[in-house]
């Protein structure tokens, strides 16, 4: 049985017209890929043009004439309430909902129709199989974190399990939980690990201290996918070490789907099928190859909400070999986290404050920005952009969440500001560590 295909079926993703629409975009010869981009370019701008009354707004619409003159929408700019964004052929309930992590520190809510949902997975899948991983066979150790409360764990688990994959909760990275996420590889067949790189790294670091190499206990892994934070290259070749298999990176975000993705030859192919990515200046305007910019995206099939010259608050560069079919990502800045560590040991990536944001993204735009630092070993302070201060209902909620997600008997201190501090990038850390 093809579990995973069977639920994108039962949850009304078209994954069979995505796979084949995918394969014929493969086909399109390399001299008619530009009439290609420029057809779905145009196509999506009209679309949100004529049935997205944000967009119309946004885009102060008076005819459209260069690429060039398409406004860059940037997180900020998506922080008002979901109908107010969506198109006025879907709702909430035709169209698949997420959220974004808040990573860059502008959390937001978004919409895809269920076609560029599932073309976003027929991507995957296309990837996937270039290391012989079938999402319908393969089995997958995920180092993620995962909801706490009883529905929303409970669905996880469920999506987890009809697809393969089995949950290492990372939200607590002891050397007690190591030994568990051990014995676990000992007794199952994983084909693949996938999850946030500061996660795998801290198990490289476990094994690499115990001398064992996770490839002699577990016969059956063949690779390590890395995902959502910066991967540098002596932690790859850590986990690489460690872990006794190939590691490849991946590069995504919830809201446009996989942007590239690590060839066998080391080589980040960026997606280009049902994505457009530019790399640009400050100035906004379109960097040459070879050159260092600002990532900039199209999703050029969600009708249900625009994603048109979105800047994803990430820095990289295309690589001079790039075509207009296989753009090549040359490098990438951003997506580093830093770790929180607690007075009772206790080891919490940066990326488990994502499980945080999600509890107080409130979908009314209140919340402009935040970070999280890290002060002292038991002390966090929570720096916020909003129209107003938080309430003691909000700052109850927010103290619960980090109970519930990083430890008990914190000390929270919060401060509203009127801007946030940023890296010399413009990138925003949502989490931030000032322990040595």
């Amino acid at each position: 049985m093809d579990w995973f295909k069977l639920s994108l079926q039962l949850n009304k993703f078209p994954i069979e017209r995505a796979k084949k629409t995918l394969e014929e975009i493969q086909n399109i010869p390399e001299h008619e890929y530009a009439e290609y981009q420029r057809k779905r370019k145009n196509a999506i701008i009209d679309y949100h043009i004529q049935h997205n009354d944000f967009y119309r707004e946004f885009f102060n619409w008076d005819g459209f004439d260069d690429w060039q003159h398409v406004p860059i929408m940037k997180k900020s700019d998506l922080q008002h309430p979901l109908k107010d964004r969506l198109s006025s052929t879907y709702n909430t309930k035709t169209a698949y909902i997420g959220k974004t992590s808040g990573s860059s520190g502008h959390p937001f809510i978004f919409a895809k129709n269920r076609f560029a949902h599932a073309l976003s997975w027929a991507g995957f899948q296309d990837r996937y199989r270039w290391y012989h991983i079938d999402l319908n066979k393969s089995l997958q150790a995920r180092f993620y974190g995962i909801p706490l409360d009883f529905y929303g764990n409970v669905q996880e688990r469920l999506k987890d399990r009809i697809s393969l994959r089995r949950r290492f909760n990372i939200f607590d990275l002891s050397e007690k939980k190591m030994e568990d996420f051990l014995e676990r590889f000992k007794k199952s067949d994983f084909n693949y690990l996938n999850g946030y790189t500061s996660a795998i790294v801290l198990f490289a670091r476990f094994l690499k201290d115990k001398n064992l190499i996770l490839k002699e206990l577990c016969p059956s892994l063949n690779i390590c996918i890395v995902t959502s934070e910066r991967l540098f290259e002596k932690d790859q070749q850590l986990i690489e070490d460690a872990l006794g298999v190939p590691v490849i990176n991946e590069y995504g975000a919830s809201e446009v789907g996989l942007i590239a993705f690590e060839d066998a030859e080391n080589h980040w192919i960026v997606n280009s099928e049902d994505l457009y990515i530019e790399i640009l200046d400050e100035n906004d305007h379109i960097l040459p190859y070879g050159e260092e910019g600002r990532v900039v995206i199209t999703s050029l099939y969600n009708k249900a909400h625009p994603m048109i010259r979105y800047d994803i608050g990430d820095i990289g560069c295309l690589s001079k070999k790039s075509t207009l079919k296989k753009p090549i990502l040359e490098k990438l800045i951003g997506r580093t986290n830093d770790i929180a560590r607690l007075p009772d040991g206790k080891v919490v990536p940066g990326l488990t404050f994502y499980y945080v944001t999600k509890t107080i993204i409130e979908d009314n735009g209140h919340i402009k920005e935040f970070v999280i630092i890290q002060t002292e070993m038991d002390e966090f302070k929570i720096e916020y952009v909003s129209k107003q201060e938080f309430s003691e209902e909000q700052r109850a909620k927010i103290l619960d969440a980090i109970g519930t997600y990083v430890g008990e008997n914190l000390k929270i201190n919060f401060e509203r500001k009127d801007i946030l501090k940023r890296s010399r990038s413009g990138k925003l850390k949502q989490f931030i560590s000032h322990l040595k």
